[in-house]
C-alpha cells in the first residue's frame, strides 16, 4: 500500500539509510509503485515513499526553490485550484514537480500549513532552516502512521510491517489489541495487534528538534462539534451549494477516474452533481460469479440515466482456485486490519484498476450523514479462546464512550472499523471519497435534529441537480417519493428482503442452520437469494473453501496456537462445514490472527524489492 517510512535517529548515516531502504521494500507490493528516499544526516532524518505511479504522491520529493524544505507525502491534498495554481507558479521556472505548492504553502502559513490541508495524508516535512522535522496525519487518521520509539531512534511508517521487518523484536501480539480485535473485529484509541507499536491519532504533529520529540494534535474535533446548528432551510442550502462546489476537486486528475456505483444514495449524490469533464469517467460495481444484484440493476440505471458507460465486475473461477493467496495478500497488506471475509476486495480492486487509476466512491457519505454505524462487539462464542486468555478477552469489553454522532463516525468508526477496507482497495487504486472533506464534515456538525438520521437532504440535491435520477429508487427501496402506498410498499419490501439475504448469507443463527437448505430452496424460489449480497462467504466455507479452512484450523491445533481452545476449533469447524451450525466469524478471526501470526511473525514475505540497494538518494527513484 502506497505510504511513508522512516527514522529519526543520530546512529550511523549509512546504517540508517540501510534500514529505511529495507522499511520502503517491504511496502513495495506492486509493480506500479514508484518509490523514492531523502534524508538529512546532519538533522537525523531518514525518510522514504511509495506511490501509485502517476498519482500525486509518485511527483515527490517536494521542495520549496532553495531546496531547505523538502516534503515527503503519501495521499492528496485537495483545496482551492485557484490557491494551488498560485503557489505552484512560484517554482514553474525551476522545473519543480506539480506537488511542490504544498511546500511553497509550508512557506506561507508555517506551523498553520497542516491544519489547512484537506484530504487523506501523512507526511515528513523537514525545514532545514529552523532545524526542524514535522511528523503529521490527516484530522481522521486514516493515512497511518504506526510507529515505535527506541532508546536511539524513533520509526514510523503507514504500514506496521515495515517496521516489524527492521526490528524483530517487535514481531509479537499485543494481548489487549488481539482482546480487542476478538470483540470488535479491530483494535480501538490507537492501539495496534503488535506488541510496542502504536498509531499516530488523527490530526498529530510531532516536531522533531534538537534531538527531542514535541508532540500535539493540531485539530481536535472538539472545534466542529462547537459550531452552531442551522435551520433545515439554512443547512440545506448550505449543505448543495459546499457539496457542488468542492466535488470537481475530486474528478481533478491525470489519470482517469472510475465511479465506484451503487445503488445507494451517496454515489447518487456524486452522480447528480458530477461535472464535466474532457474524459467521462467510467461507472463499475462489484458483482458476484453471476447474475444480477439489485445494486447491479440500480447503479447500471444511474449510468445510463447519466449518460456513461457501466460495467459489472465480477469474482472469476480463479478467486476460489487461489483463494489461499489471495487471503494471504490481504491480511499481509492491511497488516491483519482486513480479514479472511475481505480476501475479495483487492481482488475486485485490481478490476477496477484496469479501467481507471482512480477510484471516487460514495464511502462514508452516509456514516458521515446520517449516523448509520455498523460498529458494535462481534459477539464470537465465548469457547472460542483458551482459559487463560477469556479473562484479557472480558476485561477489554468496554462500552464506547458517547460521542457527538459525526465525530464517532468520522473519528472512531472509520478510522478504526472501516480502515481494513480502505487499506486493501488502496493498494490498487487512488482512492477518493468526497464525504470525508473537512468542508463536508464540519458541515455534517450543523445538520439540525430533525433531519440527522434522515435521507431528505440527499434527495433533494439530487432533484434539485438530475431530476431524472431522483425517479429511481435505491437499493433499500428509498425514493424522494417517501409517503404512499407503493413507497410504503418499496421500503417494506426492500428491507425485508435485505435481512432474508443477510440471514442466508451470514447471519443465519445456530438454531436455523438445520433449516438452512429448506431455507436456501425458499429465498431461492422468491428470487431473494443475491438480491442484496454478492459474497457468499458463510456457504463458500461449507462448500468451495471447506478444504482450506479445514486446513488452517488443523494448522492451529497442530502448532497450538496461543488464544485459541484447540478442542473448540475442531468442533467449529465441523459444526460449520457441515451445516448444523454458523461461525462464519469465529473462523474469519482465526483465519486472520493465524495468517497474521505467520506472514508477519514467522515468515519474511519476499516483496518486489531487491534488498541489494542500500544507500538511498535524494532524487526520486525506484528504490527496489
Amino acid at each position: 500500500m502506497p505510504g511513508i517510512v522512516g527514522m529519526i535517529s543520530q546512529r550511523p548515516s549509512e546504517e540508517c539509510q540501510r534500514l529505511v531502504t529495507s522499511m520502503a521494500c517491504s511496502i513495495m507490493h506492486e509493480s506500479f509503485y514508484a518509490s523514492g528516499a531523502h534524508s538529512v544526516p546532519e538533522m537525523g532524518v531518514y525518510g522514504g515513499w511509495v506511490a501509485h505511479e502517476h498519482s500525486f504522491a509518485a511527483g515527490q520529493i517536494f521542495f520549496n526553490e532553495q531546496k531547505d524544505i523538502a516534503l515527503i507525502f503519501s495521499g492528496e491534498c485537495f483545496v482551492d485550484p485557484e490557491m494551488r495554481a498560485g503557489l505552484s507558479g512560484k517554482g514553474h521556472e525551476l522545473g519543480e514537480s506539480a506537488g511542490s505548492w504544498l511546500a511553497h504553502f509550508y512557506e506561507e502559513e508555517g506551523d498553520r500549513f497542516f491544519e489547512k490541508l484537506n484530504g487523506l495524508f501523512s507526511g515528513l516535512l523537514i525545514d532545514k532552516r529552523r532545524n526542524r522535522a514535522f511528523l503529521f496525519n490527516d484530522r481522521y487518521g486514516l493515512e497511518r502512521i504506526y510507529w515505535h520509539g527506541a532508546n536511539d531512534a524513533i520509526y514510523f511508517a503507514s504500514e506496521a510491517k515495515a517496521l516489524l521487518r527492521v526490528l524483530p523484536e517487535l514481531r509479537t501480539f499485543d494481548a489487549e489489541g488481539v482482546a480487542q480485535f476478538l470483540n470488535y473485529g479491530c483494535t480501538l484509541e490507537w492501539r495496534t495487534l503488535f506488541q510496542g507499536v502504536n498509531l499516530l491519532p488523527g490530526g498529530s504533529l510531532w516536531c522533531f528538534e534538537n534531538g527531542r520529540c514535541h508532540k500535539r494534535r493540531y485539530f481536535s474535533p472538539e472545534t466542529w462539534e462547537a459550531q452552531p446548528t442551522l435551520s433545515v432551510e439554512a443547512f440545506e442550502s448550505e449543505f448543495q451549494e459546499t457539496f457542488k462546489r468542492i466535488l470537481p476537486h475530486y474528478f481533478e486528475s491525470h489519470a482517469r477516474v472510475g465511479i465506484s456505483l451503487t445503488g445507494g444514495l451517496d454515489t447518487r449524490m456524486i452522480m447528480a452533481c458530477r461535472p464535466y469533464t474532457v474524459e467521462k469517467p467510467v461507472c463499475y460495481t462489484f458483482s458476484g460469479e453471476d447474475g444480477r444484484t439489485l445494486d447491479d440493476r440500480l447503479a447500471g440505471r444511474v449510468a445510463e440515466a447519466s449518460g456513461l458507460d457501466h460495467r459489472l465486475l465480477r469474482i472469476g473461477p480463479d478467486f476460489f482456485s487461489d483463494f489461499a493467496s489471495h487471503a494471504d495478500r490481504t491480511v499481509y497488506i492491511t497488516d491483519g486490519c482486513f480479514g479472511i471475509l475481505g480476501a475479495h476486495e483487492i481482488y475486485f480492486n485490481r478490476l477496477a484498476r484496469e479501467l481507471a487509476p482512480v477510484r471516487l466512491t460514495g464511502n462514508y457519505g452516509s456514516e458521515v450523514l446520517r449516523g448509520v454505524s455498523t460498529f458494535k462487539p462481534l459477539g464470537l462464542s465465548s469457547d472460542l479462546v483458551n482459559l487463560e486468555f477469556k479473562d484479557c478477552v472480558n476485561s477489554s469489553v468496554e462500552r464506547l464512550p458517547k460521542r457527538h454522532p459525526v465525530t464517532f463516525a468520522a473519528f472512531r468508526e472509520v478510522p478504526w472499523h472501516l480502515f481494513g477496507n480502505l487499506a486493501a482497495g488502496r493498494s490498487q487504486v487512488n482512492f477518493r471519497t468526497p464525504y470525508l472533506d473537512n468542508e463536508i464534515v464540519a458541515l455534517a456538525y450543523q445538520v439540525p435534529e430533525s433531519l440527522r438520521a434522515l435521507p431528505l437532504p440527499a434527495w433533494r440535491l439530487v432533484k434539485a441537480n438530475r431530476m431524472l435520477l431522483s425517479k429511481i429508487p435505491t437499493d433499500r427501496g428509498q425514493s424522494r417519493e417517501n409517503s404512499g402506498p407503493v413507497a410504503t410498499f418499496r421500503r417494506i419490501f426492500s428491507e425485508a428482503t435485505f435481512k432474508l439475504d443477510y440471514l442466508n448469507n451470514e447471519g443465519l443463527p445456530h438454531w436455523l442452520s438445520p433449516f438452512d437448505p429448506m431455507f436456501a430452496r425458499v429465498a431461492s424460489s422468491l428470487r431473494i437469494v443475491g438480491l442484496h449480497k454478492y459474497l457468499h462467504y458463510r456457504n463458500w466455507f461449507r462448500q468451495e473453501l471447506a478444504g482450506y479452512v479445514k486446513s488452517v484450523v488443523t494448522d492451529a491445533r497442530t502448532r497450538r496456537a496461543p488464544f485459541w481452545n484447540l478442542d473448540f476449533l475442531e468442533y467449529m469447524a465441523r459444526e460449520h462445514i457441515g451445516g448444523r451450525k454458523n461461525y462464519v466469524l469465529e473462523i474469519n478471526t482465526v483465519l486472520t490472527l493465524e495468517a497474521v501470526e505467520r506472514l508477519l511473525f514467522r515468515e519474511a514475505p519476499s516483496t518486489l524489492c531487491d534488498l541489494r540497494s542500500s544507500r538511498l538518494e535524494a532524487a526520486p527513484r525506484n528504490l527496489c
